[in-house]
């Protein structure tokens, strides 16, 4: 998995600080930039393989949805598919110093309320001497080709850890970087069944400031499971088409959290129909159905608690219309205080900032946990 897939751009001069850890001279450093590449073994991560992929089929190895996908799901769905949102890669080593390279897919670094970290960073955890995983760095983007150091000096010891995707971003190429004459070992995307998380822009990541605050990342380390991340920003609308991919997977639990991007004539239409495509398809997964969050200014604009209201009661009515007929494992979540009650866990009103996202997974966990106790 060494890999020399492409030649090696010239570290820039940020990275002087690491040639100094490898015992380089800075008047060696200036002789010949491309002394501390020397000193780094490449792992591409294609070939080692990330967990968060619903399936292998892809367009593009870091996509989403499989290639049969396009032209059948709407445009927008296909194109935020390409997102790497809810992908990682596991590896152990004992390297001091790590490195990354990769090639992002978009131009677009950052949004106007979300930061180039999340959207399109890197984002490492590493398991401490209490086997929690802890956040160690992230990458901070400035250009589309990354080509640098994510950790330095880390304590001695071999650990394992966990890198995390761009949430609103793809990525084209991924090569992870260990200190020559140290160990890698890649961890293969492991097998249990992971839960499968379709919903809109607030499951998708936004506005978390690192992959690794999005709350199926969080709820993932929590549980210990494997996640699929299938949020579309403004697109999760339990339509038809993306019902049958997800019926094609085989998770340890459906959790559905389309209504932000709804309201109560399509949760009507489209809720019965899309439990009913997951129940044919496994007869006794557990699906959650999740209420939309309200809106942390909500108290100030009648208008949008009409919203929730009504289209929360169009929600009850679906899951009562399911548990009548039958369908079994079928869950509910109140949005209410998804965000909390204080006004303060969200960037905009709607899309939950690190302590909104954290409060997402307070509310989700217990849920989660009864659900897959069950299964």
């Amino acid at each position: 998995m060494r890999s020399n897939r492409y030649s090696r751009r010239q570290f820039t001069t940020q990275m002087l600080g690491g040639a100094i850890t490898l015992g380089l001279s800075p008047s060696l450093w200036a002789q010949n930039p491309s002394v501390l590449e020397q000193e780094i073994d490449w792992f591409d991560v294609k070939e080692i393989g990330v967990e968060g992929k619903g399936w292998n089929n892809t367009k593009r190895y870091f996509d989403r949805l499989p290639a049969k996908a396009e032209g059948v799901v709407r445009e927008p769905v296909w194109n935020l598919s390409r997102h790497s949102a809810g992908m990682c890669v596991r590896f152990v080593t004992d390297s001091p110093n790590l490195y990354v390279r990769y090639n992002l897919h978009l131009e677009r670094l950052d949004m106007t309320h979300m930061p180039a970290t999340g959207v399109s960073g890197l984002d490492l955890y590493g398991n401490d001497d209490e086997g929690r995983d802890r956040w160690v760095a992230v990458v901070r983007p400035d250009k589309q080709q990354m080509d640098t150091s994510i950790a330095k000096d880390l304590s001695p010891g071999s650990r394992r850890y966990t890198l995390y995707l761009p949430l609103y971003n793809g990525v084209d190429d991924l090569e992870i970087g260990i200190l020559k004459g140290k160990s890698f070992t890649p961890m293969t995307p492991r097998e249990e069944q992971p839960i499968l998380f379709y919903g809109t822009s607030i499951m998708h990541g936004a506005c978390a400031s690192r992959p690794g605050m999005a709350f199926p990342a969080i709820l993932g380390r929590r549980l210990r499971r494997p996640t699929i991340n299938l949020g579309f920003s403004g697109n999760g609308r339990m339509e038809g088409e993306v019902a049958d991919l997800l019926a094609d997977l085989d998770p340890c639990a459906y959790v559905i959290d389309c209504l932000p991007n709804m309201n109560e004539t399509t949760v009507s239409e489209r809720t019965v129909p899309l439990v009913k495509k997951l129940r044919e398809a496994h007869d006794n997964t557990p699906i959650l159905l999740v209420e939309d969050r309200s809106f942390t200014n909500t108290s100030f604009f009648p208008k949008i608690k009409v919203h929730h209201q009504k289209s929360r009661a169009a929600l009850k009515k679906a899951y009562a219309e399911l548990s009548a007929a039958g369908i079994s494992n079928l869950y509910y979540l109140d949005g209410d205080y998804l965000l909390g009650s204080d006004g303060e866990g969200a960037t905009d009103g709607s899309h939950p900032n690190d302590l909104g996202m954290v409060r997402y997974a307070d509310a989700y966990e217990p849920v989660l946990r009864a659900m897959l106790k069950q299964y």
